[in-house]
């Protein structure tokens, strides 16, 4: 067995080859043992830069132009240093062993990956609700979301907790399944300092609004293809599942682009769809109200139930997907 990592040549040249057992296993690591507290998770390192840089480099008194030239700044410093530092290490380590600079390669990919946390949260609050622990459920759905809680009924609080397993499908699993396929875990970390980037200074207010437009145009860029070849395993998933499978494509080809984002609204309209609920409505964060578009048709209220059926949508159609990704790369 080759490395990537080892070898003069390919490493001259920047190729990384990677055995599809590395991406399976990474896949497997995180289904089994997800992100133990107690290892450290080099999403937090990512972002403890990008908070430095941000405090470096922001000013308020900057112009727009300003502004979105230092923006352009996280992605080539935040991305690219996180593809080059993860490229070296495995690349040092191969020196050693080249079965423990797969090893290591293996635990890097599955901290891109978090299947098992994102069921893990939508399930913490569907146990609240059965419960019938309200406080508890209004936390736990705090813990994952930016809206407020504390006034939320049963229906909003399952609502929230099905938007977010649904919209972090992408995000959370098929993006960096994709590019730990493409390039091994220097693009997949790539892909997470992306996202990373994304969540901390992506959003559409005044602090960040021109400073974070090239990360966010990024996060778009990076979801656009992942996230549309997800739609067809969650319409394949729904119906194995016995879900409405033609309900599932027809609401994510209806509704998706109501979204705010360019991507997150595929998976959420197709699930939505596949749930016969409709996803979307009023929230509010800090006490501003807001109304995002609804997606997909009220025929059954939303319940703590659909959270569960969520995330058996999410298990089926990334694990299918994963499949397919596996066999077109054994073929080419």
């Amino acid at each position: 067995m080759s490395s990537g990592y080892s070898d003069p040549q390919l490493f001259a040249s920047g190729i990384t080859l990677i055995p599809l057992t590395v991406v399976l296993l990474a896949y497997l690591v995180d289904l089994l043992v997800g992100d133990p507290r107690w290892l450290p998770h080099p999403v937090v390192i990512i972002g403890t830069f990008i908070s430095r840089l941000d405090r470096l480099v922001r000013r308020p008194a900057d112009s727009k132009l300003v502004a979105r030239l230092k923006g352009c700044l996280f992605p080539l410093l935040i991305v690219g240093g996180t593809y080059l530092v993860t490229f070296e290490l495995l690349h040092l380590v191969a020196l050693v062993s080249n079965w423990l600079a797969y090893a290591l390669e293996v635990w890097l990919i599955s901290t891109t990956i978090a299947t098992k946390g994102l069921a893990q949260a939508g399930r913490g609050v569907y146990e609240a609700l059965r419960a019938g622990d309200m406080p508890l459920a209004r936390q736990r759905l705090s813990w994952i979301v930016g809206r407020d809680t504390d006034q939320l009924d049963a229906g909003e609080i399952s609502r929230g907790g099905i938007e977010t397993v649904a919209e972090n499908i992408v995000d959370a699993v098929t993006s960096p399944l994709l590019y730990a396929l493409l390039g091994g875990a220097p693009l997949a970390m790539a892909y997470r300092a992306v996202n990373t980037l994304d969540s901390m200074i992506g959003y559409k207010n005044e602090k960040y609004l021109h400073l974070g437009w090239a990360s966010a145009r990024l996060d778009d860029l990076a979801n656009y293809v992942p996230a549309r070849l997800t739609l067809p395993f969650l319409v394949v998933s729904s119906f194995i599942l016995k879900y409405n499978g033609r309900n599932t494509w027809l609401m994510a080809r209806r509704d998706a682009s109501v979204h705010p984002s360019p991507n997150s609204g595929i998976a959420e309209a197709a699930v939505a769809g596949a749930l016969n609920i409709q996803l979307g409505g009023h929230n509010t964060y800090g006490g501003v109200a807001s109304f995002r578009a609804h997606m997909g048709d009220r025929i059954e209220a939303t319940t703590a139930g659909h959270i569960l059926q969520t995330i058996r949508l999410l298990y089926l159609s990334t694990a299918l997907y994963l499949i397919a990704l596996l066999a077109v790369k054994a073929l080419l």
